[in-house]
């Protein structure tokens, strides 16, 4: 089972072909999968064991209309809640949730931001730096006019260089070095 991108709902019947829908939200969830699941089906005896993979709701075939726009209704505000905390990222036709804990590091590099991500995926899109780190206030650092850090996943600053979880080393331009100790410092007491 692999998939490429990222998939924030995720509708999954317990009866399928070769494996079962509650084995797939199990398999899911151990690759640390962070989407919506929501069970669509006829077995009412299994509601029990959904809890075990968080799934979000479960409903039972035939489904209601208006039982299904419920679900909706309230996935709609559980992710509106969950994007306080995540960035929007829209390259073409297509958008991305990315949780502000994912992202060890945004560089930009002729327009265009690369999110570089705890997974090792690297999402790049067009924006201006300054733009972002006006979304990423707090947790971020622009240490460099190239590069925003995220502060929790610094393991260590020395000469110049931050050193970033994944070993990523990331300079700190000297106009930003003073400002970016007493950042680190006032990040450190409100963890």
């Amino acid at each position: 089972m692999k998939y490429d991108r990222q998939i924030d709902i995720l509708f999954l019947d317990i009866k399928m072909k070769d494996m079962n829908g509650m084995e797939t939200a199990r398999k899911l969830r151990e690759r640390k999968f962070r989407g919506f699941l929501i069970f669509i089906t006829v077995l009412k005896e299994m509601v029990f064991q959904s809890f075990e993979v968080q799934a979000y709701d479960y409903l039972v075939k035939p489904v209601e209309e208006k039982h299904f726009e419920k679900t909706m209704e309230r996935l709609y505000v559980s992710m509106q809640n969950a994007s306080e905390a995540s960035l929007l990222v829209q390259k073409g036709y297509e958008s991305r949730i990315i949780s502000l804990e994912d992202i060890i590091f945004c560089e930009i590099i002729d327009r265009k931001i690369y999110l570089n991500l705890v997974s090792s995926e690297v999402i790049d899109y067009y924006d201006r730096i300054e733009h972002l780190e006006t979304k990423l206030v707090g947790r971020f650092f622009r240490c460099h006019r190239s590069y925003l850090i995220n502060l929790k996943h610094l393991k260590s600053y020395k000469n110049g260089i931050a050193y970033m979880e994944g070993g990523k080393e990331i300079p700190v331009s000297r106009l930003r070095s003073r400002e970016f100790s007493g950042v680190v410092l006032q990040y450190m007491k409100n963890i």
